[in-house]
């Protein structure tokens, strides 16, 4: 039996309506799943092109829905469509995000974001927050949770042994401390314990190089600090392709590595290539969870 996929529409004034229905129509998606969409109220005046309560609204209620149905195993997955922060604000909605609303719906404890791709897997430990108070945030618990969750997240995506490296905050990973201490004083020790728990992980290594590394294939996951010290990376060589995918859910999760496009919304010309392959992942993931699971008997085939 194919899995059943649920699409949320995103902010419904962006491109997340158009990629959702291209994607629920793709020849591929259809052998891979049962796309089911999770859309607006039909009597919904959508200001198309900007963010408005009312449209930050209509997404968070899409995605409470779709997570219920998850939930109750109505549907096998979730493949969200770019959602808006200030819409989000505007409706008085407290998360900057699917991430950190996803965990509440879910009671997850601690979650983390990663882009797949086939050019580069990244993982980071800070998400949405100024980049003045990544230093404060990158406390050795969150590290090393960061860390763990991407060893223990990887054999879902086929990487059974996973070789993980961690990019460092400061330029030349500190230089002992001439560049900042970070490094030094939180980084460093955080993979010195996961190490001795029996993960494969280095670092923190100069972020100016790791990608590149990575890319080659010497690593399966780069950790990185802050939002786009990861990100720029995963658009320079995925943009379109890569997947954003919420670890540490008890559902599957993925969701585009681009956001709402005010800009385009309503002219047709929206790409659906990333939704798309987030629809096609969150199948797969759903397939092999069930596969996965004790006493089924796929999980023999």
């Amino acid at each position: 039996m194919k899995p059943r996929v649920a699409l949320t529409v995103g902010d419904p004034a962006g491109i997340g309506p158009e990629i959702v229905a291209k994607a629920a129509a793709d020849p591929g998606v259809l052998a891979a799943c049962v796309p089911i969409v999770y859309g607006s109220p039909a009597d919904l005046v959508v200001d198309r092109g900007r963010p408005t309560a009312p449209s930050g609204r209509a997404a968070y209620d899409a995605i409470v829905r779709a997570v219920e149905d998850a939930q109750q195993g109505r549907v096998d997955a979730v493949a969200t469509a770019p959602v808006s922060k200030e819409a989000f604000a505007m409706a008085g909605l407290p998360w900057r995000g699917h991430t950190d609303l996803l965990a509440h719906l879910t009671g997850a404890p601690f979650v983390a974001m990663m882009f797949e791709s086939p050019a580069i897997r990244v993982v980071l430990a800070t998400v949405h927050i100024a980049l003045a108070d990544v230093p404060r945030a990158l406390t050795l618990d969150l590290v090393e949770r960061t860390i763990r969750l991407a060893a223990s997240e990887l054999p879902r995506f086929g990487v059974e042994a996973p070789r993980l490296a961690l990019a460092a905050l400061n330029p030349h990973a500190g230089e002992r401390g001439l560049m900042g201490s970070e490094d030094d004083e939180i980084l460093a020790p955080a993979v010195g314990q996961c190490r001795a728990a029996g993960v494969n992980v280095v670092g923190p290594l100069p972020a100016d190089t790791v990608f590149v590394r990575a890319r080659r294939g010497e690593f399966d996951a780069v950790i990185a600090c802050y939002h786009d010290q990861g990100l720029i990376p995963v658009k320079l060589l995925a943009f379109g392709e890569a997947v954003n995918v919420t670890l540490g859910l008890p559902i599957v999760r993925t969701s585009v590595d681009h956001g709402t496009a005010f800009d385009i919304a309503g002219r047709g010309v929206a790409d659906p290539g990333s939704m798309i392959a987030a629809v096609k992942l969150a199948a797969q993931l759903a397939h092999r969870s069930v596969r996965q699971q004790p006493g089924n008997s796929l999980s023999n085939g």
